[in-house]
This record gives structure tokens, sequence and C-alpha cells, in this order.
């Protein structure tokens, strides 16, 4: 009897013993479970979203147009993909490299006029490269004379021109995707008229033109400028010409040398001091040292504030110092000065007619153009109130070819 108890005591002991380990293993494998299943969810979370360029995971639903399941064609998407579609859109083609499609980036000022001051060493280019016209307007809002200007462009080699359009930072153009401007305006900044915010936003659509390496000619026009010839003249006028257009002229009177600030010696003397209009045309070597100054520039930012207007003088100045070679000294924009103060003749509905617009053309006078003398002083001129768009639109086929 005494021997059988302790064989069930024993027996008992060993049942205990086993059940703990065996207990133990059981909530292991348990644990095993719940581990991996959890893990696999985890992993589908994290591969699922994702990421932009400094690592911080976005809330974007699944559906989104954004995820990695969907690429954009103009620019390397910022997900987990990013290597993968940049190889498939080939981020880094020489297509990419010589002309972006999306003029949206990032940069600021220096980063952009850094980008644009590239200039390649080798002088052949390794593509069929076509001079192009960038039309560049400097605006706060509308363009009035779109209308006009898409029938000036109707019909041309898009590969001859291309927009750029830099308005107030707020406001959106807001044209269907039929239009040449669709698309076409920069990153941008507040312009306040009379400061060195305006020299500014001229040296930033410089910048992003020049990022086309097919651009050639850059103009700058204003919302009230129209063109006065075909698209076909104008282009070749500009892409054969061998001085760039840009104002610049010695003004005795205290709106010209009256606006120099001694404090700008010895690096701008009163003798270098030149003004001109801001709406120039120039070519792409001349527009490449414009962006890439930085002394000069400071200079004026510094010194020519208040009444000085840098808009009229920065570029004047430094072309006359150190580039007058490389320009006609003369602006290609026909502007009426002769009402006199701070800003120029207007144009409304009522001005015009035929004589006036042909008389824009060629009124008698004659001006430099390469080693000889044209009568085709003017292409654009400005400045046209929004009354006049209709009678322009009305003649314009018949005056101005287009």
């Amino acid at each position: 009897m005494r021997a059988r108890t302790e064989r069930d005591e024993v027996s008992k002991d060993l049942s205990v013993g086993l059940t703990k380990p065996l207990c133990f293993l059981i909530v292991f494998v348990i644990g095993i479970v719940i581990g991996l299943v959890s893990s696999s969810h985890i992993d589908r979370y994290f591969t699922s979203q994702p990421y932009n360029l400094n690592g911080d995971r976005e809330s974007i639903p699944p559906n989104s147009p954004s995820t990695s399941s969907i690429t954009n064609d103009e620019t390397c998407t910022t997900t987990t993909n990013i290597v993968t579609s940049c190889v498939k859109e080939d981020c880094l083609s020489m297509k990419s490299f010589l002309s972006p499609k999306n003029l949206s980036h990032g940069m600021t000022d220096d980063e952009l006029f850094w980008r644009a001051s590239m200039v390649p060493e080798k002088a052949q280019y390794p593509f069929d490269r076509m001079p192009k016209l960038a039309f560049m307007f400097l605006t706060r809002g509308p363009l009035p004379f779109m209308p006009l200007w898409e029938r000036f462009f109707k019909g041309q080699d898009v590969k001859k021109y291309t927009i750029y359009v830099h308005t107030n930072p707020e406001f959106e153009l807001g044209v269907s995707n039929s239009s040449v401007f669709y698309n076409r305006q920069i990153p941008s900044q507040d312009v306040k008229w009379g400061t060195v915010s305006l020299v500014d936003a001229e040296r930033r659509l410089l910048s992003n033109a020049l990022l086309d390496f097919s651009n050639e000619r850059f103009i700058l026009l204003s919302e009230s400028c129209i063109p006065i010839y075909n698209f076909q003249t104008i282009h070749n006028y500009l892409t054969n010409s061998i001085y760039s257009f840009l104002d610049s002229y010695d003004d005795p009177s205290r709106y010209g040398r009256g606006r120099y600030n001694r404090r700008m010696k010895p690096a701008i003397r009163i003798r270098d001091w030149r003004k001109g209009s801001q709406w120039f045309e120039m070519n792409r070597a001349l527009a490449i040292k414009i962006i890439s100054d930085t002394k000069y520039y400071d200079l004026f930012k510094r010194y020519c504030t208040e009444d000085c207007y840098p808009d009229e003088h920065y570029m004047p100045t430094f072309v006359h110092m150190f580039y007058e070679e490389l320009n006609a000294d003369r602006t290609v924009t026909f502007v009426d000065w002769s009402i006199g103060g701070a800003h120029p003749a207007s144009f409304e509905g009522r001005d015009i007619t035929k004589r006036f617009l042909k008389s824009l053309r060629k009124n008698g006078t004659s001006c430099l153009y390469n080693k000889g003398t044209t009568d085709v002083c003017y292409l654009f001129a400005r400045k046209f109130g929004p009354s006049s768009l209709e009678p322009l639109l009305e003649i314009s086929s018949e005056v101005f070819e287009y």
C-alpha cells in the first residue's frame, strides 16, 4: 500500500513537471504565430506607404494618383519605387536635361541662377538644335491680350519658341490645356514697382528660360505688350542678329545721373552709369552673364533704392561696363514717353486704326541692325489698354499679317 502511494505521488509529480514545459511550449508557439501574422501586416502596411525624399511617410489613400503604382510623366515620383520610376521615365535622359517639361521646381533663386549659369565647354551640340525665342511675360495677373498672342503663335513650329509667365505667386492663369500658355507659369515671388524685386523677376525669367538649351533669344514682355509683326518675321530678325537689344544710354538729367549713388564707387563710377527701358531682348551669351553676376547686382540692391528704379539702370549699366560690344544699345519694344511723367502713354480702343498701327512698324526712322541700318526698328509695342483688344483682333491679320 505504501509502495502504491509512493508510485502515485511520483506519477503526480511527473505529470505536473511535464505540464509546465508543455504549457510554456504552447504559449511560445502561439506567440510565434501571432508575431508572424503581425509582422506580415506591418510589412504590408509600410511597403504600401509612399515616402518623400526626406524619408517622411505621408498618409495618402491607396487609390490616390500619387501612389507608387502610378508614375508621373513629367517628374520622378517620390515613392518607395523612386528608383524604378526614374529608370522607367529616364529622368536623367538628355531630353529632360536639355528641355525640362515641367516648369515647377523647388529651387531658390540662388540655386536657380547657379543652375542656369552652367555653360558647356564643348561647342558642338549633341542634338539637332533649332534656336528658339523665349517669350517671357512679366505681369501681376491676367494677360488681357492672350487671344491676340494665341493668334500670333497659331500654326507656328513649337520647336521655334517657348513661353514663360511670371505673375504674383497666388495668381493662376487658368487656361485650357489647348492654350500655348498652359502650364507655362514659373515659380514666382512678389514684385513691387520701382524696386529691385523687378530685377529679381527679370533674372528669374531669364534663368528659367536658360534651362532650355535651345532657347537662344530672350524677350521680356509685359501684359500690355503686343507683337507688331508676324512670328516668322520676328524669329528671323532676332535669330539673325549679332547683337542683343537692350536700351542703354547716358542721361545727364536728374532722372539719369541724378539717381546715381556715390557709395557705389569705385566699382561703379558716374561715367559708367546708364539708363534704359527694362523691356529688353538679348541673346543667350548675354543672358548668362547677367544672371551670373553677384557683385554689381548686390551694389544695386544695396544703394539703388527709393527713387532710383534699379530696373531702369542695373542691366543698362552692367552691360555697358562689360559687354557693350554685344549690344545694339536700343530696344525693339516701342513705348511712347512723349506725354512725360513716370508712366508712358496708354493706347485704348479709340486709338486703334490701321494708320496708327502701321506707324508703329515704320515711322520714317532708321536704326542699327548688325553692321548696317534698317527701317524695321520695333517688333513689339506697349502700352495697350484692354479696350484695344477687339479692334486689334479685327485688323491684326491685315496689318500685322497674323
